[in-house]
């Protein structure tokens, strides 16, 4: 296959294109490299990816619409799986209009290049973070999901509508997925692993919200690749039993799904830490806030849509998750 895949340079977006070369397939990539984390992380992936047959990358911005639409005019792509995003919850608060440029303006470059060319297969990231204020558990794709409680989260949102469109005006096959908190080697330097993994081995304070009363559907990403992968080759089509009387968020009259991607196993924060500390050999310093803006306290994943459409669900513990991150931070920072 030949497969665009957008945030090449990106945690998952970098093992996704690995994964790909690997087995033979063509990549071209894309990043913008933007600093909103360490770009040498970013850098150094890129170097990996370059070094395997079938790889092109370009740097490049969604926003750049010219840029964006000599790439579709150029290439001929049997899938695009498009990763790229201004990610973080808590970002968002302090810079809402790299959401909107990236997450609103870029997504509809992406979809008129789709439409534009044909794509057989558009696959988007979506986020849990779009069930926001809901509390039902687990989070299913069935459920109704307007009470987003950060911008972020309404971006994503947004995503999965602005892909509905087009599945429904021009026919655009398009598989959204919803990432549950996804961690392992080569991960973002945002996120609570590496954060946490770094103040503990410099004996710094970490800091825990809520308290530490929050739990979440940790994900290890190569499981969430494995599940790429697979949806991948699996082109949705229109839902016979779909009824706009009784509409069903997760299925569509148009060839368009949503899945949840998650391990369906919630961790409490405490437990996850102490894995972490029992990995590490150190006890953490632990600094107890309260729940922030545009957090959630629970996610839990119903993930059995993707195990029914592809044949898997997220298999790998947190405890061996963890395990492989800490081997790869300790031999990539040379701790």
């Amino acid at each position: 296959m030949h497969v665009f895949v957008t945030g090449a340079a990106g945690f998952i977006g970098f093992h996704l294109a690995k994964r790909l070369l690997e087995e033979g397939n063509q990549v071209f990539g894309i990043d913008n490299l933007n600093a909103y984390y360490d770009p040498q992380l970013k850098a150094d992936r890129l170097d990996i990816l370059r070094k395997l047959p079938g790889f092109v990358f370009r740097r490049l911005d969604l926003v750049d619409r010219e840029g964006m639409k000599a790439v579709f005019a150029e290439q001929t792509f049997d899938a695009v799986v498009h990763l790229a995003a201004q990610a973080g919850v808590r970002y968002s608060l302090e810079n809402p209009y790299a959401y909107i440029d990236s997450n609103i303006t870029g997504f509809m470059n992406i979809l008129e290049g789709c439409r534009s060319r044909r794509v057989p297969h558009l696959v988007f990231a979506s986020s849990s973070s779009v069930y926001g204020a809901n509390t039902k558990m687990p989070f299913s794709v069935h459920d109704n999901v307007d009470h987003p409680v950060s911008l972020y989260a309404a971006t994503k949102k947004a995503n999965e509508l602005m892909a509905h469109t087009y599945a429904h005006l021009y026919g655009l096959p398009c598989t959204g997925l919803r990432f549950f908190t996804v961690y392992g080697p080569w991960g973002r330097p945002d996120m609570a692993l590496f954060k946490f993994t770094k103040a503990i081995l410099e004996d710094s304070a970490i800091d825990i919200y809520n308290r530490g009363d929050m739990e979440r559907d940790f994900t290890y990403v190569d499981d969430i690749i494995e599940a790429l992968v697979r949806v991948m080759r699996v082109i949705p089509e229109p839902s016979a039993s779909w009824d706009g009387l009784s509409p069903d968020p997760g299925t569509s009259s148009a060839p368009y799904r949503i899945y949840n991607i998650g391990g369906s196993r919630p961790v409490k924060l405490m437990d996850f830490i102490r894995v972490l500390e029992d990995t590490i050999g150190k006890k953490a310093r632990k600094n107890l806030l309260p729940l922030q803006k545009g957090d959630v306290v629970a996610t839990w994943a119903d993930a059995r849509d993707l195990e029914s459409a592809v044949g898997f669900t997220p298999r790998i513990p947190v405890e061996e998750g963890i395990g492989r991150f800490i081997r790869w931070y300790r031999d990539y920072y040379r701790v």
